[in-house]
């Protein structure tokens, strides 16, 4: 499949596979998506909520790590250790990677070398990245996901329904939804009736709110029992 490095509408790069007229990331800013969707309405509502010292986070769709960095950019500020598993059926060339501007577009050159590490670091390992954030990297198909009672915290930021169906499904959402603690929390960027009733149907507590620029709403769900 075709893969072409494009410039989304905040600045920020993504990879286009254009036999899906498909993104990593939204085309209308790859930057601003993740800060809505991930950190601003999934780690500070978890922060906010429960105020812990430390979150758990498991991340659908490693990718370009651009989620992982923000991530880390954002512990330090909020002086919160992070726990942080990235999962990710194909890793992305490194050669992609360093076409991408996120330390640039993030004014992160002061961190530069962390984003590096978390792309040459080994998978299956937990790698200390800093004081207080350590990051495993799995090479697993989503479904392979076995993971119980471990995590506060998920970023499903799979490639859309439109091209991979079978990632949103309510068997995905059960595996999902036995990976949180209970209070834990799904955040993605889909607000398709087929992916609520998907979660619905596995027992979350489902939240619409407004999506990041370029889409309407966004979903939210909690693993309450």
């Amino acid at each position: 499949m075709k893969r072409t490095i494009i410039t989304t509408g905040d600045g920020s790069k993504t990879i286009h596979l254009e036999e899906w007229n498909e993104q990593y990331h939204s085309t209308h800013g790859a930057i601003q998506e993740a800060i809505h969707v991930f950190i601003k309405s999934g780690l500070y509502h978890v922060q906010s909520m429960f105020n812990p010292d430390s979150i758990a986070i498991l991340e659908i769709g490693f990718g370009t790590g651009l989620n992982t960095f923000i991530t880390f950019l954002e512990a330090q500020a909020l002086q919160c250790t992070i726990n942080y598993h990235g999962v990710e059926a194909y890793p992305v060339a490194s050669t992609e990677i360093k076409q991408l501007n996120y330390i640039s577009a993030l004014k992160a050159e002061a961190t530069a070398e962390v984003f590096h590490k978390m792309h040459t670091c080994d998978w299956e390992k937990e790698t200390v990245i800093s004081e207080n954030f350590k990051l495993t990297k799995r090479q697993q198909f989503f479904n392979q996901i076995s993971d119980k009672e471990a995590f506060n915290l998920i970023y499903f930021d799979a490639f859309g329904a439109r091209v991979q169906p079978e990632l949103w499904t309510a068997t995905i959402f059960r595996k999902m939804y036995d990976a949180l603690q209970n209070n834990g929390v799904l955040v993605t960027y889909a607000a398709k009736g087929s992916v609520r009733r998907a979660m619905l149907e596995v027992g979350f507590q489902i939240e619409r709110l407004p999506g990041p620029p370029g889409k309407r709403e966004m979903l939210r769900a909690t693993k309450i029992n």
